[in-house]
């Protein structure tokens, strides 16, 4: 990468940076494309090089922090998985993600704020670094490895990603209806009702 290339990532990376400080203490509505350019101190015109609007930083930033969370799991995960059972590999990977979020609040109070299936699905499809995991590869994957079919696998990540998503929110920011360390078991109970349901007859 030559030095032009390099100064151009720098801009972008501190865009994102910025924005994302923004967000997360200011808010997305109450934030600025001003706001952002003026604290990353470029001019507006540079941010329109990478990004088309606020919308556009804004699913970057979660289609990014997304798939640091997931690489950052599946990385825990580790490569001796042979004894691991696909439902065991989904709830470790579910687990890893609850704890970073768990240790990172106003991370998990931007994703869920803004999270939609249709950014969430570009994040696990599409890493917009190279340093990104692409979930769907390691899903099709581990679905692959497991001695078992599946119906509707889309569906089914669908149905864990929703549950985890809205019971984790409330458990962790406001230990309602219970601290997260309690809802687990219950949740990777569902996880594993929800996975055996989709299992092929």
């Amino acid at each position: 990468m030559g030095k032009v290339d390099v100064n151009k990532k720098l801009k972008e990376n501190n865009l994102l940076k910025t924005a994302f400080d923004f967000f997360t203490t200011k808010g997305f509505s109450k934030t600025s494309i001003t706001d952002i350019v003026n604290q990353a101190g470029v001019a507006k015109g540079t941010f329109y090089l990478y990004f088309k609007d606020k919308y556009d930083i804004r699913n970057r930033l979660i289609s990014h922090k997304s798939s640091q969370l997931f690489r950052n799991a599946v990385d825990a995960l580790g490569n001796n998985t042979d004894e691991l059972s696909f439902e065991d590999k989904i709830v470790k990977i579910v687990d890893n993600i609850i704890n970073q979020l768990n240790a990172n609040q106003s991370l998990l109070t931007f994703i869920s704020k803004n999270l939609s299936w249709g950014i969430f699905k570009t994040a696990l499809t599409s890493p917009t670094s190279n340093e990104d995991v692409n979930f769907s590869d390691v899903y099709y994957s581990m679905l692959s490895e497991a001695p078992y079919q599946f119906k509707d696998p889309e569906i089914m990540l669908f149905m864990i990603i929703e549950l985890v998503s809205s019971t984790c929110y409330s458990a962790i920011l406001y230990e309602d209806p219970c601290p997260i360390s309690e809802l687990k078991p219950h949740l990777y109970d569902s996880i594993r009702l929800i996975i055996n349901r989709h299992k092929a007859v």
